[in-house]
């Protein structure tokens, strides 16, 4: 096996490696999470901050416990994604039944399972990889178009108490690792997966649901695509609420 190697710092146009992928992948995820969390209201406007990445306008919590879970969980995705076991990762928003209205669907497909013998490659830039400057600006246009998706999905109503979870979905026949322990983890606690309601998973989604791209872009490592499904469920309430107001 050849010498491990310090990993180098990507330059502006050099293609990425498997674990500089992977580590731009989930700064991206969890930048998503945030700006999900305040364009579908579901916690106050006030409770987030306006920033920019990506040369985008994005939005992030200012509540340390939510931020707490959305990195945990974040990191905990990373763990499965840096072994190849992730196919995608799905944040769900809920009722206060646990009863799912939206998915939004992150599809990691094509990234590769590397065997341990060979964690060496993991470091190697990738022939064919997008640069980080590149990635950045696929990055940008998935933000903006996300940032205007209240107009296409239109206003949760406060009455439906909605909630959020971060899902998981792994390849066929991989199960997850065991959680860090707290040793590793510094001060952060491990998190531990649990199985997920089927219908909060892209398994529950119905005929009658409705998906939205917002966008796919292939790294040369990944192909990462965006989609937001309408449950049925949402979709029944909707037209409910408007006949009613109708009527009247």
């Amino acid at each position: 096996m050849p010498p491990k190697k310090a990993p180098q710092l990507p330059t502006k146009d050099t293609p990425l490696s498997y674990h500089q992928m992977v580590i731009e992948l989930l700064k991206f995820l969890e930048v998503s999470i945030h700006t999900i969390l305040f364009v579908r209201r579901i916690y106050p406007t006030e409770l987030f901050a306006r920033r920019k990445k990506y040369d985008a306008p994005v939005y992030q919590s200012r509540h340390p416990d939510l931020n707490s879970y959305i990195s945990g969980a974040v990191k905990a995705v990373g763990e499965e994604l840096v072994r190849g076991t992730v196919q995608r990762v799905v944040v769900v928003i809920r009722d206060r039944d646990n009863v799912a209205l939206e998915r939004f669907v992150f599809n990691f497909s094509g990234l590769p399972a590397i065997p341990k013998d060979a964690e060496w490659q993991k470091w190697s830039n990738v022939e064919g990889v997008m640069s980080a400057a590149t990635l950045a600006q696929y990055f940008r246009s998935f933000l903006i178009r996300l940032a205007l998706l209240d107009r296409q999905l239109g206003t949760l109503p406060e009455s439906w108490d909605s909630t959020f979870a971060v899902v998981m979905e792994l390849k066929d026949g991989e199960t997850p690792s065991e959680p860090v322990s707290k040793a590793k983890a510094k001060d952060k606690p491990p998190v531990a997966w649990v199985p997920a309601l089927v219908q909060n998973t892209t398994a529950g989604m119905t005929e009658d649901a409705e998906s939205h791209i917002i966008r796919t872009v292939d790294t040369g490592l990944v192909n990462l695509s965006l989609i937001v499904q309408e449950s049925e469920d949402k979709l029944l309430r909707i037209k409910a609420l408007e006949d009613d107001s109708m009527e009247l």
